[in-house]
C-alpha cells in the first residue's frame, strides 16, 4: 500500500510546463493515509480515492481500487456501486491521457469490477469462515451438555439400582443378625461375636450406601459439603474388623493424621481397605502387615500379605486397583501392586505433600 501511495506521489508530483503539482501530491498522500490509519471514518478512504481518481484518472486508481476491495468485502456494495459511477461518469471530461476511457483500452474499467467481485468473495469467505467457527462451538457446547445430561441420568439409574437391590439385601442382613443376637443365652460366645460384627459391618455399609448414593446424585459437591475424611482412627478400626473377621492383621502408623491432606488421607484409608479385601479373599488366614507414614514430605503406605489359600467363591474383579490407581495418580502420586517374593503380595502408594510436589515441580 506504501509502494502505491508513493507511485502515486511520483506519478502525481511530476511537473508539467516546468510547474510543480502541490494539490495532486497532497491528494496522493491523504488517500494513502486514509487506507493506513484506521481511526479515521470508514468513507474516508472511498471518499479521498474516488475524489482524486475522478480528478486525475488512472494515477490513482490503485488506491480506488483497494477502497472498492474493502468496501465489497464489508458488504457495502451500494457505496462501492456509487464510487465507480462517480469515477466513470467525471471520467468523461478528463484529457485522455488520464481518463480511464481511453480509446480500445477498458482495463482500467475492468479492474474496478474486478475489485467488487473480489471484495465480495473475500468478504462472504470471511462470514462463512466465522459461521463455521460459532456452528463447531455449539456443537462442541451442544455435546458437552449432552454427555453430562447423560452421565447425569446414568448416576441416578445407578443409584436407583444400588437402592432397591443393595439397601434392600443389607437391611435384611442388619434386621436378622439383630434378632439373633437377642437370643444370645441360647447361642455361643463365638457365633454371638461374629453376629455383632455382622451387624455392625451391614450397618456401616448401609451408611456408606447412602452416602454413595448421594454423590450420585449430587455429581458437583462442594468442599464444604463433602464428607469428612477418615482419619488415624478410621484405619485402626479398619484394622480391628479384620482381625475380629479372623485375619492376622499387624499396623505400624507413624506421624499424625493431621499432617497428611485431607486427600491423602482419603485415600490412604481406600487403600488399606482395598488391601485387606484383598488378602481376604486371595490369602485367607495369612499375616498382613501395614505400614502407615503421614510424612512430611510424603503419605506413604505398604501393604504386604503372605501367601495364603484363596477363599471360596471368590471371583476376582480387577477393578478395584484400577480405581485406586486412578485416585493417587490424580494426587500426583505413584501405585505399585504385584507379587513381593516367596507367594506374598505388596500394594504401595507413596503421595507427596503438595508443598513438596510444588518444589519438585519447578525444579523440573
Amino acid at each position: 500500500m506504501l509502494l502505491l501511495t508513493a507511485a502515486a506521489v511520483q506519478n502525481g508530483a511530476a511537473t508539467v510546463g516546468g510547474q510543480y503539482l502541490t494539490v495532486r501530491t497532497v491528494a496522493a498522500v491523504l488517500c494513502g493515509a486514509a487506507l493506513v490509519v484506521r481511526r479515521l471514518p470508514w468513507y474516508a478512504a472511498p471518499l479521498l480515492a474516488t475524489v482524486a481518481t475522478a480528478l486525475w484518472g488512472w494515477l490513482m486508481l490503485p488506491l480506488l481500487l483497494i477502497a472498492l476491495f474493502d468496501l465489497a468485502a464489508r458488504r457495502r456494495t451500494a457505496v462501492a456501486a456509487a464510487c465507480c459511477g462517480i469515477v466513470l461518469a467525471a471520467s468523461t471530461v478528463l484529457p485522455a491521457s488520464v481518463s480511464l476511457w481511453r480509446p480500445q483500452q477498458y482495463g482500467a474499467s475492468l479492474f474496478l469490477l474486478l475489485a467488487v467481485v473480489g471484495g465480495l468473495w473475500m468478504g462472504n469467505r470471511r462470514r462463512l469462515v466465522r459461521a463455521l467457527n460459532s456452528q463447531v462451538e455449539h456443537l462442541r457446547i451442544e455435546r458437552e451438555l449432552r454427555e453430562q445430561a447423560a452421565r447425569a441420568a446414568e448416576r441416578s439409574r445407578i443409584a436407583a439400582e444400588m437402592h432397591d437391590v443393595l439397601a434392600h439385601r443389607l437391611s435384611l442382613i442388619a434386621l436378622h443378625t439383630g434378632v439373633l443376637t437377642t437370643r444370645a443365652d441360647t447361642l455361643p460366645d463365638a457365633v454371638i461375636q461374629r453376629l455383632t460384627l455382622l451387624r455392625t459391618a451391614s450397618t456401616e455399609a448401609l451408611a456408606d450406601l447412602r452416602d454413595v448414593l448421594g454423590a450420585l446424585h449430587e455429581p458437583g459437591p462442594t468442599s464444604g459439603d463433602a464428607a469428612p475424611a477418615p482419619a488415624l482412627r478410621d484405619v485402626r478400626e479398619l484394622a480391628e474388623q479384620a482381625r475380629q473377621a479372623g485375619q492376622q492383621v499387624d499396623l505400624n502408623i507413624e506421624g499424625r493424621p493431621e499432617q497428611a491432606p485431607a486427600a491423602h488421607r482419603l485415600a490412604l484409608y481406600r487403600l488399606v481397605q482395598e488391601g485387606l479385601t484383598n488378602a481376604r479373599k486371595h490369602a485367607a488366614g495369612a499375616l498382613v502387615r501395614i505400614r502407615l507414614d503421614y510424612g512430611p514430605p510424603a503419605t506413604v503406605v505398604e501393604i504386604v500379605n503372605t501367601s495364603g489359600q484363596p477363599a471360596e467363591h471368590t471371583t476376582p474383579s480387577g477393578f478395584g486397583l484400577v480405581g485406586l490407581a486412578e485416585r493417587v495418580h490424580a494426587l500426583g502420586g505413584d501405585l505399585n501392586a504385584g507379587p513381593h517374593g516367596a507367594g506374598s503380595w505388596r500394594l504401595a502408594a507413596r503421595i507427596p505433600h503438595p508443598a513438596d510436589l510444588e518444589q519438585n515441580g519447578s525444579r523440573t
